[in-house]
């Protein structure tokens, strides 16, 4: 009994971890698609003003599973998104959201599960 729920925990633990390892992936991927073609359209237009530039990509315009990781992930990061409540920068409230989660989902209850297998 103890090592199904240990197994359950660990598989559990390496889900979450991947949800929300996988959004910030896509969330680096789509900042620095952004940063390419902004300043792509600065050295081609360099007689404009360089923040008239508007991404054709908004968070709006995610795709379908994007935006199904992007929520579940919101979801699994949601206890601790009072730390990060208060930050500007959107890479560093990822960035702690990400660590948060590696610690507290996929070595807390990593450790939790080994504890589990140990006892039984």
């Amino acid at each position: 009994m103890l090592s199904t729920l240990a197994a359950a925990l660990r598989l559990a633990s390496i889900v979450l971890c991947l949800i929300v390892g996988v959004s910030f992936a896509l969330f680096v991927i789509h900042q620095t698609s952004d940063a390419s073609a902004h300043q792509q359209h600065v050295v081609n237009s360099p007689n404009e003003e360089p923040h008239s530039f508007r991404s054709t990509s908004t968070r709006n315009e995610k795709s379908s599973p994007r935006k199904t990781i992007d929520e579940a992930a919101e979801a699994v990061t949601s206890p601790f998104s009072d730390v990060t409540e208060s930050w500007s920068s959107e890479w560093a409230k990822r960035g702690v959201l990400l660590l948060l989660t590696l610690v507290i989902y996929g070595f807390g209850l990593g450790f939790i599960a080994r504890v589990m297998r140990v006892r039984a």
